[in-house]
């Protein structure tokens, strides 16, 4: 009975904060389709990742290549890609540093989208023509898809809210990107053997159309926020097209903002990789690993959705970001502690749902929060650099750990999990400090 209260409550609230900040309702339905659009495709880009079928994930040249020089690449499908992927995010990031520094925002943003939506296009014609190399050539192409939409899209939210709006509404907006994570799968898990893979991409399509609608309604918000500071963020940054990169090598706060990411991007490399081997055991088509993963997705979006609505805002606005990025602190120690203890499958499950929902849920928003208080260049560009290089870079590296740690056995991988969840929670501390030495709206000059 408790329930029904505490859910008319909270959409009680929602409701009000509608009424206070209208471009509330457009970053919510931004987000959502955001999110929705990407989360149609993710099940695919990781049942290519697990595939056993190598002839679609490489092109048969690379296979050949591989052959030629007596090295299995059936074992080291994730490796592979993770190290083309951090390859491709070098090229990318400064390719996204020149656009960001030329073009100013009503430009760039639409631009990016628009790119995005072609691709799918594109790549609705590689699965429909099952060529080969597709599952490679898509597996990076979302990786990069995710990294630049969602650094943009919080970069953007990050010039349309102030640092006391963002406490009040991240949490409502983070929730919409939930419910967009859940819808995806759940179309995902429904058509994926109905209409087949290639057709995914035109729904997820649709999706990002959605987006370039909501850009246009929120470009005004932030052009008014900017006339209140005394700012014009219409125009191009200008500046180096690598300047995120020394902004995070100068600034501590950045700096552990960069360690902070890396690191949560190892712990979850080697939940993920175990999870790939699971997988690929399990079943035997690329479909029926889509809907595996669809399932995953669709369990880590519930909690993450729960945690939302019912403690993420409540967190941010009474307490700020302490208990936001502790608490997941806490429960990835005890979560790699059992699993060391215990190794099997159904707790991998269990960690890799409740690491990821944490994610989503508190860590994100709070870190998110920390760049409403800062200029232009540190959201867009060391922002970006951040989400890009660094993740990527994290991803790169604990893939091959993985690879090499999984040979002593899974055990050994997850107490090496342990001991970077240790360092993980030092660096929450130490970006913690840094966070409460900036000023209430700003931070470095531009």
């Amino acid at each position: 009975m408790s329930q029904r209260p505490a859910v008319a409550g909270s959409f009680g609230r929602f409701k009000a904060a509608l009424g206070d900040s209208p471009p509330l309702l457009w970053s919510f339905l931004f987000f959502f389709c955001l999110l929705c659009g990407y989360y149609v495709l993710r099940p695919v880009r990781d049942a290519m990742g697990a595939s056993s079928e190598v002839e679609a994930v490489f092109p048969q040249a690379m296979v050949a290549l591989f052959e030629r020089h007596g090295v299995p690449l059936k074992e080291l499908i994730l490796q592979v890609l993770a190290t083309c992927t951090f390859a491709l995010i070098l090229l990318a990031q400064p390719l996204y540093g020149a656009l960001v520094s030329r073009f100013p925002r009503r430009v760039f943003l639409p631009v990016m989208f628009g790119f995005f939506i072609l691709c799918l296009l594109g790549f609705y014609l590689l699965f429909d023509s099952r060529v080969g190399g597709r599952g490679m050539a898509f597996f990076l192409w979302v990786t990069v898809f995710n990294v630049f939409s969602v650094a943009v899209f919080w970069s953007f939210m990050a010039d349309v809210f102030t640092h006391v709006e963002a406490k009040k509404f991240y949490g409502y907006i983070g929730a919409a990107g939930t419910i967009g994570a859940f819808s995806g799968p759940l179309i995902t898990r429904t058509l994926a053997e109905r209409v087949g893979l290639a057709n995914l991409m035109l729904f997820s399509a649709v999706f990002l159309t959605a987006c370039l609608f909501c850009i246009w309604r929120l470009r005004r918000w932030a052009l008014l926020r900017e006339e209140q500071l005394g700012r014009d963020n219409e125009s191009a940054m200008g500046g180096d097209v690598l300047a995120g990169l020394k902004l995070i090598a100068r600034e501590p706060l950045l700096r552990w903002l960069a360690v902070l990411v890396f690191l949560g991007v190892g712990v979850g490399q080697l939940l993920y990789n175990q999870q790939a081997v699971i997988a690929r055991e399990a079943f035997a088509t690329d479909e029926a690993r889509t809907a595996y993963f669809a399932n995953i997705d669709i369990a880590v979006n519930v909690l993450t959705l729960l945690v939302q609505v019912f403690i993420t805002r409540a967190l941010l606005s009474r307490f700020g970001l302490l208990p936001v990025l502790m608490i997941p602190m806490v429960a990835l120690l005890l979560g790699f502690a059992v699993l060391t203890a215990s190794p099997f499958p159904i707790v991998v499950g269990i960690v890799q749902v409740v690491t990821r929902s944490n994610e989503f849920s508190l860590m994100k928003p709070g870190r998110e929060t920390i760049y409403t208080r800062v200029d232009r260049q540190w959201r867009y560009k060391a922002g970006a650099a951040i989400d890009t290089a660094f993740y990527r870079g994290g991803e790169l590296s604990f893939s091959w750990i993985y690879k090499l740690l999984s040979v002593f056995g899974s055990q050994v991988v997850f107490g090496v999990g342990l001991a970077v969840a240790g360092a993980m929670t030092v660096s929450v501390w130490r970006l913690l400090r840094e966070e409460r030495r900036l000023p209430a709206e700003r931070g470095a000059p531009e």
